[in-house]
């Protein structure tokens, strides 16, 4: 559905804020509460389902307030169980959203883990030259019910408790700040989703100065930062933001989160072909996980069509690991999940759009 100039999506707001509205139209205080039990506990997707509401008042929010429209669009499941979903907003726009298995590996056997990744925006300005999700520009930021709304959905449509969310999806949460966090209010809230904050992981580019806002908020959030280069001269090959903030502002804003935080951050590294698996590579991010007593998470790439980038030989990502150990750095590899379904960030939406595009044409 498309929203009137007048509505507000209903996931998108706060308990604090439905209660002035409801108090405007001369509504007790539990009136707010019992919406938000009907919003988040019993997951109603409408107004009228909320039965213990007047009449009147049911009337009054369907004026006020519009639910989001997340359509599925496209569904996949993989041989290793991981789902992508890709959703069609109230404009037409596409997102993607990724639910990611525990691995066994790495959570142990028979966990119940289960991690959503999230997007943030409709496409990416920040051209990482490896990923899909700016392959089509950028579109638009999310607002906080899209962004509360692919937890739902993705609840609904598999079925399964999600008790962990990443923010890797498409865009760069930290670029769309203000609807990011008040989406996180929304879904660590206990009249809210009611997951804990140390579920929930934020991931960035890179972006310094937002990332020293992050640590200013009050909520223990993880922060993850997609370096992908161990030094400026690799960043700024595939990272335009790394021109922005180098690593040397970079990995200072990081020591102010950890300062604040008290929490270890993950460095997230992209293994990609004669680009950063090389042996001095490791040793340079060996480095820097020690300045930071971070974690880092090695990724093999995943391949998108109509780009040049390859993952690295077997070999070649065990010879990293290797030097990456005897650095003494704490450092895992993930062998990708989900390859078979294209789930690295956007190449789903590319994918249908570019199916879009031939039949128009």
């Amino acid at each position: 559905m498309k929203f009137t100039p007048t509505q507000t999506p209903i996931h998108s707001v706060t308990l604090p804020e439905l209660s002035a509205k409801l108090s405007e139209l001369g509504q007790p205080a539990y009136r707010a509460k019992q919406v938000m039990e009907w919003l988040y506990l019993k997951r109603a997707r409408s107004f009228a389902e909320m039965t213990n509401l007047p009449a009147a008042l049911r009337s009054s929010l369907e004026a006020a307030f519009a639910f989001d429209s997340l359509e599925p669009v496209r569904t996949l499941g993989s041989g290793d169980t991981t789902r992508k979903f890709l959703f069609r907003l109230h404009d037409g726009s596409l997102i993607e959203t990724v639910l990611i298995p525990a691995s066994p590996a790495l959570y142990g056997e028979g966990s119940d883990r289960r991690t959503l990744c999230i997007s943030s925006q409709v496409g990416c300005a920040f051209g990482c030259k490896f990923c899909a999700s700016g392959l089509n520009g950028f579109s638009r930021n999310l607002h906080a019910g899209e962004i509360v709304g692919q937890f739902l959905k993705a609840e609904q449509i598999s079925g399964e408790k999600i008790n962990n969310i990443v923010f890797m999806g498409m865009g760069e949460p930290l670029s769309n700040f203000d609807e990011v966090i008040r989406a996180i209010e929304i879904i660590n809230a206990s009249w809210g989703v009611g997951l804990g904050a140390r579920h929930i992981t934020v991931s960035t580019s890179g972006l310094a100065p937002r990332i020293r806002d992050l640590a200013a908020q009050p909520l223990q959030l993880r922060l993850a930062v997609s370096l992908h280069g161990a030094t400026d001269e690799v960043r700024n090959q595939i990272m335009p933001v790394n021109r922005r903030w180098p690593l040397a502002e970079l990995l200072d804003a990081c020591d102010e989160y950890v300062a604040r935080k008290k929490q270890r951050i993950t460095l997230e590294f992209i293994l990609i072909e004669g680009i950063n698996d090389s042996l001095e590579q490791a040793a340079e991010l060996g480095r820097i996980a020690r300045r930071l007593e971070a974690k880092i998470n090695c990724i093999p790439y995943n391949p998108v069509q109509g780009l040049e980038w390859k993952r690295p030989s077997l070999r070649r990502q065990d010879a990293f690991m290797a030097a990456l150990e005897r650095t003494g750095a704490d450092a895992t590899i993930r062998r990708e999940k989900g390859v078979d379904i294209q789930a690295a960030c956007g190449q789903l939406r590319l994918q249908v759009s570019q199916e879009s595009d031939k039949t128009a044409s």
